[in-house]
């Protein structure tokens, strides 16, 4: 069974696994340096649907579906299925996932989905409640503009601190014992809310939530950075980067030789004008899904932090002036 350590990570005790997984993207990503990485590309970023939000849902069911046939299994084999995305109700994953027939338990950390969705399956799991979860999420440009910002009719210009939200999504199987990447520990994030109105800065609304879930793992556990070969965030992009060294590093913690962020990874911002990098569900989901879970496979990565990050703001919130809370969630892997 599942239990804590210090006050805020959960210690795993039966050998949880991430058996096999799936990323797919759209064109924009399909361009970056990750390419070679995903199992399924499109040209198409409405992927033969007729919205952006009914392409979204598709994303997350072709995930899935790849995941599930990557590992010889059907949906009658998963016990339960944990997904999220970034629109209202969650109505990618429920419309998306309708079909599978899975018990479906929805969630809401926005970018920081795919390690909420990966913590809930791995507890389950450890606990018995399930003996096999996947964990989902997916977001897309044009529906996260149209709900977030402005739709891309308006043609309005996008600030330098602005991330692009990735057309993607990432799905994980988890279950006990088995091949595959395991699950030690999970650090569940408190929430954080330094004041960020700016719904163009999300670096700087999540990177404050990051460093206090980096800080409460490392003060639970008493590991040291350099133990990990690589500690990675979600979608914290180049301003929340550097913005979540300095705040490490004013609590005496550096990182910055360990560290990466997956909207850093999945573009390249020098090239593809994506302005501070890639944000969204997608992000980190598609990133961690293919990238990481392959290297770690290959065993060239063996200790691994994943952090993925998430604003808790609502277009209603903002609105009303309300600022920008951020949540981040923190996920100990090893290859062996």
């Amino acid at each position: 069974m599942p239990k804590r350590i210090g006050k805020y990570t959960i210690q795993l005790e039966n050998d949880v696994r991430i058996i096999e997984s799936a990323a797919i993207v759209g064109k924009k990503e399909s361009e970056g340096p990750l390419s070679n990485y995903f199992d399924k590309t499109s040209s198409d970023d409405k992927f033969g649907e007729d919205s952006w939000e009914k392409a979204e849902s598709f994303l997350q069911k072709t995930a899935v579906e790849l995941s599930l046939k990557k590992a010889n299994l059907d949906s009658n084999d998963i016990d339960c299925i944990f997904a999220g995305d970034l629109l209202n109700q969650c109505i990618s994953s429920t419309f998306g996932l309708r079909a599978l027939g899975i018990p479906f338990l929805g969630q809401y950390g926005a970018c920081s989905t795919m390690a909420q969705t990966i913590a809930m399956s791995s507890v389950f799991t450890d606990s018995f409640a399930a003996d096999r979860c996947v964990a989902v999420t997916s977001s897309h440009f044009c529906s996260a503009e149209r709900q977030f910002r402005f739709p891309l009719e308006y043609g309005g210009q996008r600030t330098p601190t602005a991330q692009w939200t990735v057309t993607g999504a990432g799905s994980a199987i988890l279950q006990r014992g088995g091949d595959g990447v395991k699950v030690n520990r999970i650090t569940i994030g408190r929430i954080n809310d330094m004041g960020i109105k700016d719904a163009n800065n999300m670096g700087a609304a999540m990177a404050p939530a990051a460093a206090q879930t980096i800080l409460d793992y490392f003060g639970d556990t008493k590991e040291k950075p350099d133990s990990f070969d690589l500690i990675l965030t979600g979608d914290l992009g180049m301003v929340g980067r550097t913005l979540l060294l300095e705040l490490l590093e004013n609590e005496g913690l550096k990182i910055g030789e360990k560290h990466n962020d997956c909207g850093l990874m999945i573009f390249d911002i020098d090239n593809q004008d994506v302005h501070a990098g890639g944000s969204g569900c997608g992000c980190s989901g598609s990133v961690f899904c293919s990238y990481i879970l392959q290297k770690m496979k290959a065993h060239e990565l063996n200790r691994v932090l994943f952090i993925a990050t998430g604003a808790l703001m609502s277009p209603t919130s903002s609105q009303q002036g309300e600022s920008i809370p951020g949540v981040a969630h923190l996920i100990e892997l090893s290859s062996t």
